[in-house]
């Protein structure tokens, strides 16, 4: 999974921004070419240099967004991400509105190579210019199985978003586990620079010292994101469940 997300965030960094103003190359992140030349480069006994990734590159806080899942009795769902980006956004009112405005310019890349706010990197495809949307990592996500909403799932915390999702996205989907378990399950985020892993202090310290003989520079840190899903069974009954991390709760209304 670390090898995954650190090539994932490098070709991010390499190839994604605004499809409006630049072509992003799926093929060369999703097509067969990519998956052989992925696989050539795994080595399940160790890691890589950074530049190994996809090229070379001289984390705060997240205090800016939220996220929030709703499945109505008609199957019907919504996931959204809200956010001013860091805490409170640009610090900036729109007049008397009372409304914040975001910093959402900082997800641009200023300059090649240079890290924003949250110490992720980019290329020429995310820089700036008029009427461009910013790269972003909110990750609001409905799965679909049989046409009919599975699982509702999305949450906040800077790049960690789009690895936490996926974290609780697989523990669900692919470990069958609740929504609860999957999402208090520890976590771990590499996002290829800066080089480290970052492990949730509840995984065991058995495997942080695998990890590390594996070539990882290894760090524990609390939670840094949270994450609220809701899974559909096939009988249509929803479980909710919000990251404690953030003191969320589910809800449920009467019909």
């Amino acid at each position: 999974l670390a090898e995954a997300l650190k090539h994932a965030f490098a070709d991010r960094a390499r190839l994604m921004g605004d499809p409006d103003f630049a072509p992003v190359p799926l093929e060369q992140m999703v097509g067969d070419a990519a998956r052989d030349r992925l696989r050539a480069t795994f080595d399940p006994a160790r890691t890589h240099e950074r530049a190994a990734y996809g090229g070379d590159y001289a984390l705060p806080e997240d205090g800016g967004t939220s996220h929030f899942c709703v499945v109505d009795a008609a199957g019907n769902a919504v996931a959204i991400t809200s956010t001013v980006n860091l805490a409170f956004g640009s610090m900036y009112l729109a007049g008397d509105t009372g409304v914040l405005l975001n910093n959402e310019m900082d997800d641009f890349v200023a300059k090649p190579g240079v890290p924003n706010a949250f110490g992720l990197v980019g290329r020429e495809a995310n820089t700036i210019a008029p009427g461009k949307r910013p790269l972003s990592s909110m990750t609001p996500t409905i799965v679909l199985k049989d046409d009919r909403v599975a699982l509702v799932v999305g949450g906040s915390g800077g790049p960690t978003i789009i690895t936490g999702t996926l974290q609780v996205l697989l523990n669900v989907l692919a470990f069958d586990m609740d929504p609860r378990a999957a999402i208090e399950a520890p976590r771990v985020h590499h996002q290829w620079v800066p080089e480290t892993l970052f492990v949730e202090p509840e995984i065991a310290l058995d495997v942080r010292e695998n990890l590390v003989r594996r070539g990882h520079a290894v760090e524990a840190r609390g939670r840094y994101n949270a994450v609220q899903a809701i899974a559909v069974d096939a009988d249509g009954v929803a479980r909710g469940a919000s990251d404690p991390s953030k003191l969320g709760a589910p809800a449920a209304a009467a019909p």
